[in-house]
């Protein structure tokens, strides 16, 4: 069998973290491999996100990445002269009586990481979007919150990566990853071997299967997300990205469309990306509560689409090296957190390759040794 290719890391994954892990690795001098199974970037989980953005977190460390990431998305053009569609239109949360004292707590946190927050009167509130505030404590908006172009955000750190030197391989389904006992692996994806230093797992809802081929465990899987679309200027004027935290149902425009969302309870887990049509009818009955002027909007089944989360069991995401494969690099199961934050976990990513360590933020709450410890130990606090 002919000798592999060499390089530093291998990152598998053409998403928007895998772009942009590759991206900060090439930039730090390293030789990268990204090896993506779809037809191009972003084909998966990335290009079929809501795509929005938000500072507003209730625990340090994700402030703290998101906050990092929206900076670097808004400073994308005149850094790098490439705009990846960051647009601060806003996030607009509606927050429940009993989480009302949570959130007020979360904004002065927010703030003190530098994150524009602003706690509104319901009327202030509706003015932006027009609401029911039965059984809500109060509302905050996020003017630097908004939406990135998924597409655009991934394709531009692909091209970077590759002005650094990068190779990008798609249509590489990864078939099989041999470790070695120097600590390096042997990567085999299509008609590629490569031997490198680090993998760099960011696979996505595949990540346990990739995982699985170094016969690692990694507890990631997908989970369908339905986004469903109005008719096209069916609502008039603009909205931002609103939350109803008693529902989870949320929406924003996009264009001349209204779009909306919320999780399933009752989900099972697996790659769909067929739109679930009943959900969207007890969908509207729960977004109707809040938003009772959602009940004469038109809807166009053409404009609505399925993609998946890649949940972790917290869903939170795993970032951090394997605790017996220290050259096995996992960045995956953001939880539908993955666009918003891709830019710093791609930088952290490219820390931890170069000195052997994440010390510029405390991430060790994503690290997977989480999972081995008992629920009430974790300590990453989720918000929504």
């Amino acid at each position: 069998m002919a000798q592999p290719e060499t390089a530093d890391v291998v990152v598998i994954g053409a998403g928007a973290i895998g772009a942009s892990a590759a991206h900060h690795l090439a930039a730090a001098g390293n030789r990268v491999v990204v090896l993506e199974a779809l037809d191009g970037p972003a084909a998966g989980s990335t290009g079929r996100s809501f795509a929005s953005i938000r500072g507003q977190w209730a625990d340090e460390l994700n402030v703290e990445m998101s906050w990092r990431s929206i900076r670097a998305f808004r400073e994308f053009p005149h850094r790098h002269g490439v705009d990846v569609g960051y647009r601060p239109s806003g996030y607009l949360l509606l927050v429940s009586q009993d989480l009302w004292d949570a959130q007020l707590r979360a904004v002065d946190l927010q703030r003190a990481h530098g994150v524009p927050v602003e706690v509104l009167s319901f009327d202030a509130a509706q003015a932006i979007t027009p609401f029911s505030a039965d059984g809500l404590g109060g509302t905050t908006w996020g003017p630097a919150d908004g939406v990135v172009d998924p597409h655009l955000a991934t394709s531009a750190y692909l091209e970077l990566a590759r002005e650094d030197g990068a190779t990008v391989r798609f249509r590489h389904p990864v078939a099989s990853i041999d470790g070695h006992d120097d600590g390096s692996w042997t990567v085999t994806a299509g008609d590629m071997r490569v031997r490198c230093r680090y993998v760099v797992n960011a696979a996505g809802g595949w990540a346990g299967e990739v995982a699985a081929l170094a016969g690692l465990e990694v507890p990631v899987v997908h989970s369908r997300r339905n986004v469903y679309s109005s008719a096209v200027d069916a609502v008039a004027g603009s909205l931002p990205m609103t939350v109803d935290f008693t529902s989870g149902f949320y929406l924003r425009s996009e264009g001349p469309r209204l779009l909306f969302g919320g999780a399933r309870p009752d989900e099972v887990d697996g790659y769909r990306t067929d739109v679930d049509w009943p959900w969207m009818e007890e969908l509207l009955g729960l977004g109707a509560r809040r938003f009772p002027w959602l009940v004469d909007v038109p809807l166009d089944r053409a404009g609505c689409w399925a993609g998946t989360y890649e949940n972790t069991p917290d869903r939170h995401g795993i970032l951090g090296d394997m605790p017996d494969a220290p050259t096995w690099v996992n960045a995956c199961g953001f939880s539908g957190h993955g666009v918003m934050q891709a830019p710093e976990i791609g930088r952290l990513t490219a820390e931890l390759v170069r000195t052997g360590a994440i010390a510029s933020i405390d991430a060790g709450a994503l690290r997977i040794e989480r999972f081995a410890a008992p629920a009430a130990t974790r300590s990453v606090e989720l918000v929504f």
